[in-house]
């Protein structure tokens, strides 16, 4: 008997703007086209234009992509984000014992891999394996050297399920190869395929520049380098992978049974395209939160599908879980909806309250249809966000009851939250200091 339920592929990029992909407005590359395997998938399938992250910081986000729940809910996750400097702790991860996205597909009968980064916590209390991935490989904090695979420490940082893996390569190659190598190899049942690029997260490195690696050794944020020619060829580096493994799904006569989800984790940040928001990585601003979200599945998805849906990264592992058959845990119920009505009927649209908390600046934010509260730095706002999606006319004063009815349900939400920890920490790689503010 045929097992009609899809192959998942959830691919996520790291650090990409909302508009960086040509689907999304972006513009060429002194090389050409910078994403067209991208743009090729969002025009044979469903492209999202409201579509947000769960943080506008990466392992935040990444909590709620594994739980399929508000983020803030585990200790972790109030990391903004979790750094090297954690590398032991017994807190700071994604708890084994807690259902994930993998875990509960792999109860289903799916097969499981992550191949790219996991940033959820260390061995050996917290990894890929521990939390239901069969297979890994990649590197387990936020960011690496794309070529000696060092962590911003100066240790190592490229493993093998629980292992270390020296492995000579460009990181973005090796993450897609890697990936094309499982879909060929899965041939006897389904299989949930997570890709985690670090790209274009920096240090700016394309296919070309392993002699930066030694520039960087001592500090990967890269503050005296890169450019925006360079990071566009790292996404389509990216882009170029994700043909590959497009290639292996047609290969194995599986593309028309696969649903292929991209994403990024948070919103881009120093050589990004977010046109027309504004903001980027750790803003509550729409450029820190609001990312891409394409989905192909030819079998389901009409080619040429455009949603306004509103949706989280949380939503999308909701939905991945419905469509595999795997069962919620009651100790813990999902905060994500699934959107499979709308992959069916792009036409198909729901209420979809969202919510956010930083420590970082005191930020909040809350978005209900057109409309968004916002706080930084002590100051409220209200946006319509059909009429002004650069945040650039405050309505808070002109529209008083509606502020006051969105600030008591972010108020109300809020409440239902863990508060954030006085010993919660915020890690900046860089301010004002080496570069002027958005």
């Amino acid at each position: 008997m045929t097992d009609a339920r899809p192959n998942i592929v959830f691919i996520v990029a790291d650090d990409l703007g909302y508009a960086d992909l040509g689907c999304y407005g972006g513009r060429d590359g002194s090389f050409g086209a910078v994403s067209p395997v991208l743009d090729r998938l969002a025009q044979n399938g469903l492209k999202l234009t409201q579509g947000y992250a769960n943080s506008p910081v990466c392992s935040p986000t990444r909590f709620a992509l594994m739980t399929a729940r508000y983020q803030y809910r585990l200790r972790g996750a109030t990391e903004e984000p979790i750094n090297s400097k954690s590398k032991g702790s017994q807190i700071l991860g994604l708890p084994a014992e807690h259902p994930s996205l993998p875990s509960m597909l792999r109860a289903a009968g799916y097969r499981t891999a992550l191949f790219g980064k996991w940033h959820l916590g260390y061995p050996p209390y917290f990894s890929p394996l521990r939390s239901g991935y069969d297979e890994f490989f990649g590197p387990m904090s936020g960011g690496v050297d794309y070529f000696s695979h060092c962590a911003n420490n100066g240790s190592h940082d490229l493993y093998a399920d629980e292992q270390e893996a020296p492995t000579p390569g460009y990181l973005t190659d090796l993450i897609s190869t890697r990936s094309a190598e499982f879909v060929r190899r899965s041939a006897n049942q389904p299989f949930f395929l997570s890709v985690h690029y670090t790209a274009p997260h920096w240090p700016w490195e394309t296919r070309d520049d392993e002699a930066v690696a030694a520039q960087v050794k001592d500090n990967l944020f890269h503050l005296h380098g890169g450019n925006i020619d360079t990071y566009r060829r790292m996404i389509h580096h990216m882009d170029e992978g994700i043909g590959w493994i497009v290639e292996a799904l047609r290969d194995a006569n599986r593309l028309d049974n696969t649903l292929i989800v991209f994403t990024s984790d948070n919103g881009g940040e120093r050589f990004s395209d977010n046109w027309p928001l504004v903001g980027g990585k750790m803003d509550l601003t729409e450029g820190g939160i609001r990312v891409p979200w394409i989905a192909h599945w030819p079998r389901v998805i009409r080619a040429g599908s455009v949603s306004e849906q509103l949706c989280m990264t949380m939503d999308w592992s909701a939905t991945m879980l419905e469509l595999g058959g795997a069962r919620a845990d009651e100790r813990y119920p999902f905060d994500g909806v699934s959107l499979a009505p709308m992959l069916h009927d792009p036409a198909h649209a729901f209420d979809r309250p969202l919510f956010w908390r930083m420590n970082h600046r005191g930020q909040r934010a809350h978005r209900t249809g057109d409309w968004k509260y916002l706080r930084v730095d002590g100051i409220d706002y209200l946006f319509n966000l059909r009429s002004d999606e650069r945040e650039r006319a405050n309505l808070a004063t002109r529209e008083p009851t509606r502020f006051a009815s969105m600030t008591t349900a972010w108020e109300a939400w809020n409440a239902s939250m863990p508060s954030i920890p006085d010993d919660a920490t915020v890690s900046l790689g860089y301010g004002t200091k080496d570069m002027p503010q958005r």
